[in-house]
């Protein structure tokens, strides 16, 4: 698979270098341009390569993993994903730690309005819940392989499908809560299941 990462911090790093180490092409973006991500291509090796952000949308599945307030121009000049399964890992933070706000969206969840944003995607949340830290090692442990809970509203669930499938060949266990309205307030800052870690024993 050709996996598209718009963003190239943390989380957009550990996310590709699961994917790298299973084999997936990785295409990394950021707001800076290609070239500013030639020493992090280098260190991901011949699998990974720097393109710009509508590069990196034209892959077979893409991630979003930039900043809160960065979503709108990251996804602005896009061309329309259609049918394109996005996994979006942000957090609705308006203003970010140590003194964090969280953006006020009245009704809709951090990915009904990412979703908004992407007419033709079929958005997934996934790895929002977990901190950035235990996203890159390796989710297999003695005790059982780490959770990632994920939510998405694809008619006949193959989105989600699709990204339960990847992110269990990374590992983890995904545990599918249901729709980006209901179950996705579960996942998203304030939620339940927010930075909730948990071992599912096999």
């Amino acid at each position: 698979m050709r996996i598209g990462m718009l963003g190239a911090g943390t989380i957009a790093q550990a996310i590709a270098r699961h994917a790298i180490r299973h084999g997936h092409e990785v295409v990394l973006s950021n707001s800076r341009g290609p070239a500013s991500l030639a020493p992090l291509v280098q260190d991901l090796g011949p699998l990974a390569a720097a393109g710009t952000p509508a590069e990196a949308a034209a892959a077979d599945l893409v991630v979003l993993a930039v900043n809160w307030p960065q979503i709108p121009d990251a996804v602005a000049e896009l061309p329309r994903l259609n049918g394109t399964v996005v996994i979006d890992t942000t957090n609705q933070f308006a203003s970010p730690p140590p003194n964090p706000k969280i953006a006020d969206l009245g009704d809709l969840t951090g990915s009904e309005y990412v979703a908004s944003l992407l007419p033709g995607a079929r958005v997934v949340k996934a790895f929002n819940a977990l901190y950035a830290q235990f996203i890159a090692p390796d989710p297999r442990h003695e005790a059982g392989r780490q959770v990632l809970f994920l939510a998405g509203d694809d008619a006949d669930a193959d989105a989600k499908n699709t990204v339960k499938r990847l992110t269990a060949q990374f590992g983890f266990a995904p545990v599918d809560l249901g729709t980006l309205h209901a179950e996705g307030r579960l996942i998203q800052l304030d939620g339940p299941l927010s930075a909730l870690h948990a071992l599912k024993q096999d």
